[in-house]
């Protein structure tokens, strides 16, 4: 049988996780020390939360989420205004053999965290939780004897 190179289901090889850092860490400084030329883009600040390369390492997901969450939909369009911009200030600080193109993304994984801190908290949940812990806690069924 026939295996692909770029096996499903396996995730980022070595070489896409560190040049996404490298490619996460150009971009956020880019916009931190404001090398771009939009005073619309300047009124935000910008927390650059990871950059996903493609297995050829020519395309980029940059995940993206304006500080205080105001504005999302305007900061993607901002910065998808000036992705060649910023693909030449990316391609003068991270050397590769091509320069990746650039596709921003909300981050959605704080709304994902605050929902799963919502639910851990239910009261049906702690409750299940806790009698899960009991259940391995061999001592627990002593201590409510001694009660």
């Amino acid at each position: 049988m026939h295996r692909s190179r770029h096996g499903e289901g396996r995730g980022p090889s070595q070489r896409q996780l560190k040049v996404g850092e490298l490619v996460r860490r150009a971009v956020s400084d880019v916009l931190m020390r404001g090398d771009l030329h939009d005073p619309e883009l300047d009124r935000f600040s910008i927390t650059v939360s990871e950059a996903r390369m493609s297995p050829d390492l020519r395309h980029a997901e940059i995940f993206v989420m304006p500080l205080g969450g105001a504005g999302e939909e305007e900061v993607v369009a901002l910065l998808d205004r000036n992705r060649q911009e910023l693909r030449r200030a990316v391609t003068r600080e991270v050397k590769l053999k091509f320069s990746p193109d650039l596709r921003f993304r909300l981050d959605r994984s704080f709304d994902r965290m605050d929902e799963t801190r919502r639910l851990l908290a239910d009261d049906r949940v702690r409750r299940d939780l806790d009698d899960d812990e009991d259940a391995e806690d061999p001592d627990a069924d002593d201590d409510r004897e001694a009660r």
